[in-house]
C-alpha cells in the first residue's frame, strides 16, 4: 500500500465530518461522491449542486436553522471592527464562512476549499471565523511531497512571503506537528539556506539560525538543525561532510524555506523534474483545520486533502 492509500485508511477508520463549501464546482461534488461511495468521510456540501448522489448532505446557508445564530456570533466577534448586522448577514451567505462556522461550532472536523476561490479568500474566512491557534504568531502553509513514495514535508511555500525568525520557527513547530501526526514518525526539522553552518555570512542566513534558535528554546522535545543547504539537508553523505556534528543533515523530513520565493520555486521543481507528488498548499496554524486546495486541482487532489484533513 502507498502512502497515500495508508493516508486515506486512516481517515476512513476515524469518520471524520468535513464541510467542502464549494458545491457549484463539479470537481468538488465529484469528489463528494467518490468519498461517500469509499465511505472515506461524512461530507457536507455548502451550496446549491445541480445534482449529487443521494446521501450526501447538502446545505443552503441561508436556510439553515443555525443561520441566524452564526450570523449574530460573527457579528458579535467583529462589531468593534465596524461590522455591521447587515454586513454579517451578507457574510454568513458565503460559504466559506457558513461552512468554517460548521466547524467553529463542532458540527463538522474541517473543511476543505479552493477549487474556485482564491487562497486569499480561504483564508480570509479561515481566520475571521476560526482565529489563529493557540501559542502561534502565524497562520502558514505547507506541501505533502511524496518522492518515492516518501512522505517529506515543505514549508512554507503557499502563504507567508517573508517570515521574520520568530514566525519562521512557528511554521517549522506547525510543519513538525503535522509531519508526525500524517506519519506516526519523527519529525527531524531542517532549516533550508544558500549556506550550510557558517559557509557564508549575511543577514538572510542569520535569520534561519536565529528561527532555529527560537524553536529550539520554545520546543526542545523538537529535531532541528540549521543552516543547512539543500543537499546538506537531504543526502546523507553531502550531510556528513558539511555537517558532521548535525542530528538532522542527510535525512531531514521537514523542510523549512527561508521565505515565499524559495519555498513556492522549491517545491514546484521537485514536483515537475524531480517527479514528486505535491499535495496542498495546505493550511496550519488556524485553531481548526481548513484547508486550502490550488484551483486547478483535480478531484483526486480533494479527496486526498479531505483525507488528510481528516487527520488533523
Amino acid at each position: 500500500m502507498d502512502f497515500l492509500q495508508e493516508i486515506r485508511q486512516k481517515a476512513k477508520a476515524k469518520q471524520k465530518t468535513i464541510v467542502l463549501p464549494e458545491a457549484s464546482d463539479e470537481r468538488t461534488v465529484q469528489a463528494a461522491e467518490k468519498i461517500y461511495r469509499e465511505n472515506l468521510a461524512n461530507v457536507i456540501l455548502i451550496g446549491n449542486p445541480t445534482k449529487v448522489t443521494e446521501g450526501i448532505l447538502t446545505i443552503n446557508p441561508e436556510s439553515s436553522p443555525r443561520f441566524g445564530e452564526f450570523v449574530n456570533d460573527f457579528f458579535e466577534q467583529r462589531k468593534s471592527k465596524g461590522l455591521t448586522k447587515e454586513q454579517a448577514i451578507e457574510t454568513l451567505k458565503n460559504p466559506l464562512f457558513f461552512g468554517n462556522y460548521l466547524v467553529k461550532f463542532g458540527l463538522a472536523h474541517g473543511s476543505v476549499a479552493g477549487a474556485e476561490n482564491s487562497t486569499a479568500n480561504v483564508l480570509k474566512a479561515g481566520l475571521q471565523v476560526l482565529g489563529v491557534a493557540k501559542n502561534l504568531s502565524i497562520v502558514s502553509s505547507y506541501f505533502l511531497m511524496i518522492y518515492e513514495n516518501k512522505p517529506l514535508i515543505f514549508s512554507d511555500c503557499g502563504v507567508v512571503p517573508e517570515p521574520d525568525a520568530s514566525q519562521l520557527a512557528d511554521i517549522a513547530f506547525s510543519a513538525s506537528k503535522n509531519y508526525e501526526l500524517l506519519t506516526n514518525d519523527k519529525a527531524k526539522v531542517g532549516f533550508l539556506s544558500f549556506s550550510t553552518k557558517g559557509s557564508a555570512v549575511h543577514p538572510k542566513t542569520q535569520k534561519v539560525i536565529e528561527a532555529q534558535k527560537i524553536l529550539k528554546e520554545r520546543h526542545p522535545e523538537i529535531v532541528s538543525d540549521g543552516e543547512l543547504q539543500f543537499d546538506a539537508a537531504f543526502v546523507n553523505e553531502v550531510g556528513k561532510k558539511k555537517a558532521p556534528e548535525s542530528k538532522v543533515a542527510g535525512n531531514v523530513n521537514v523542510f523549512i524555506f527561508p521565505d515565499l520565493d524559495s519555498g513556492n520555486i522549491g517545491y514546484k521543481i521537485a514536483q515537475r523534474m524531480g517527479k514528486a507528488e505535491a499535495i496542498g498548499p495546505i493550511v496550519q496554524g488556524l485553531s481548526k483545520p481548513a484547508f486550502d486546495l490550488s484551483r486547478g486541482c483535480s478531484v483526486e487532489d480533494i479527496v486526498n486533502a479531505v483525507a488528510i484533513c481528516c487527520l488533523s
